[in-house]
């Protein structure tokens, strides 16, 4: 029986490959298209706030934060996050989710933001955003927005657009 050997670690320039690798596995060439990828398009995600899982040093997990703003909250958008099939079910998704969450909250972020499935995210702390409040550059399924607010106005400031910020 092999034993795991799991470390969480920063993202770094070394992991580029793997990590675009482990995204175009999970998400195909469409992912390209949706508007939380037209948001990381504008502008780079922050290192300081993004992950990585290895296996026996293998990069098998990602999970990155670009800086955006909301409405008027200085805000972190969480995604891509994927996982290889080979390690899927395991928690080490829901593991970077956190400790992406808990890093951007010692950053002074406002929010975590992301657009994806409430059944997974939910249980992690996340809650729906107010529907249509706001706008992304591209069609996005209100219902999918969801947000873990770190400051205690942050659902009544999300209202208008989201892009990114530096």
């Amino acid at each position: 029986m092999h034993k795991h050997d799991l470390v969480y670690l920063t993202e770094d320039a070394s992991h580029d490959a793997a990590i675009e690798h482990i995204n175009e596995e999970a998400f195909g060439p469409g992912r390209h298209t949706r508007a939380a990828a037209r948001i990381r398009e504008q502008g780079p995600h922050d290192l300081s706030l993004s992950f990585i899982c290895a296996d026996d040093g293998e990069t098998i997990a990602s999970v990155r934060m670009t800086p955006v703003l909301a409405g008027s909250v200085n805000a972190h958008l969480l995604g891509p996050l994927a996982v290889r099939p080979s390690h899927k079910g395991r928690g080490i998704g829901r593991e970077l989710v956190r400790i992406a969450i808990d890093a951007a909250r010692r950053k002074g972020s406002e929010a975590v933001i992301l657009i994806g499935d409430p059944p997974y995210y939910c249980p992690l702390g996340f809650e729906r955003v107010a529907h249509n409040a706001l706008a992304f550059p591209g069609p996005v399924d209100p219902a999918r927005v969801l947000v873990v607010p770190l400051a205690e106005d942050a659902h009544i400031r999300l209202k208008g657009t989201i892009g990114w910020r530096k």
